[in-house]
Parts: structure tokens; C-alpha cells; sequence
């Protein structure tokens, strides 16, 4: 049996340990009175943080030559079933591209299209040599179009300084490549103002 200074040295030492923030001066106090309140105290779990996956640079992906494409992929023949994969996919976008629709609303619709497989022809340009040129996009860039031509020459035509016409089921939309410099995944949420007149 502990006599009385034991069990007070007991009770001392245990409000230390279940109260370690508390000052002796406080726990005296706490002990005049006749009912105790023990704190609990949690440890703090440490998060472990998840390492995220980090793709390529563009550095590496230049490197590894992941968006070239190999000189005998380079025709055009290769590429006419994404083109008329590309057409019935506007067609659905647009809702059949009947004769009576709104040509605002499926031009709308055409600046947040995706035009791999498109055929398009530069119209307009600064620079003379680009004028005429005319294949399905293979690949779209922020700056640039990769276009396979019918002479099988695959062509990078910068957008900037230049008009592309896009035909199909008789509409033809015309895309102003200095307006149009975002990438593909950008354009999709992105809302285009309609303006009147732009130039070059």
C-alpha cells in the first residue's frame, strides 16, 4: 500500500506525462480541484506524399523521335481512310450538315474540332510558296500544321501569316492560322469571339 506523498508523486509524474504542454504551476492547480480532465494529445501522421509519374520532356521526346513520322509512312494513299474518318466525324458533330443549318454554329463547331484527317489548302499566305499547298493534316502543333500533299511531300506550314480552307459536304470554312495558334487539346475549351474582318 503507497502512503499518501507516493501516491501524490504518482498522480505528479502521470499528469506530466498525459499533460506534457501544461506547466507545473497549472497542474497544481488543476489538482486543488476535485475532478481532473486528461488531455489526449494525437501524433501528427506524417503524409507520405506520392511521387507523380513525370512524362517526357520535350528535350527527351525530340531524342527519342517520337512525333516523326518515318519516310515510308510518308504517303498519301495511307492516310484517305483518317480523312473520311475525320468527315463522318464532323458530320456527327455538326449534326449531318443539313442544307438549313446555321453556317455560324458549324463554324463554331469547326474551331473546336479536331482536324487530324482534314484536308486543307493555304489560300493565303506572306509567303508565296505556301500558297496552293494542299493535303490531310497528319499533325497539329501550336505553330504548326503537318500536312501530307497527293505528291506524297510532307510539308510543315506555320500557322501564322497564313488562311487555310477546309471543304467538306459543300461547306467550306476558312481557319486564320495567326487566330488559331493553340494546340488541339487547348482549342477544345477555349471561346473564340466572332469578329468581322481579319487580315494577315
Amino acid at each position: 500500500p503507497q502512503g499518501p506523498e507516493e501516491a501524490k508523486a504518482f498522480v505528479n509524474a502521470f499528469l506530466k506525462r498525459s499533460m506534457p504542454k501544461m506547466k507545473d504551476e497549472a497542474i497544481q492547480d488543476i489538482l486543488t480541484r476535485k475532478a481532473v480532465v486528461l488531455e489526449h494529445y494525437r501524433k501528427k501522421k506524417t503524409k507520405q506524399r506520392k511521387k507523380k509519374t513525370k512524362g517526357f520532356t520535350a528535350k527527351q521526346r525530340r531524342e527519342m523521335r517520337l512525333f516523326e513520322i518515318e519516310p515510308e509512312q510518308q504517303r498519301y494513299a495511307i492516310f484517305l481512310p483518317l480523312h473520311e474518318l475525320w468527315k463522318q466525324y464532323i458530320r456527327d458533330l455538326c449534326h449531318g450538315l443539313k442544307p438549313d443549318v446555321q453556317p455560324h454554329m458549324i463554324q463554331g463547331k469547326l474551331l473546336k474540332a479536331d482536324l487530324h484527317g482534314a484536308i486543307v489548302t493555304v489560300t493565303k499566305s506572306k509567303c508565296p510558296s505556301y500558297v496552293g499547298i494542299t493535303g490531310i493534316i497528319l499533325q497539329e502543333f501550336k505553330h504548326v500544321f503537318k500536312i501530307i500533299t497527293k505528291e506524297d511531300k510532307l510539308k510543315v506550314v506555320p500557322k501564322l501569316n497564313n488562311v487555310f480552307s477546309l471543304e467538306i459536304d459543300g461547306f467550306v470554312s476558312y481557319i486564320y492560322g495567326s487566330k488559331f495558334q493553340l494546340r488541339a487539346s487547348e482549342r477544345s475549351a477555349k471561346k473564340f469571339k466572332l469578329k468581322g474582318t481579319i487580315d494577315l
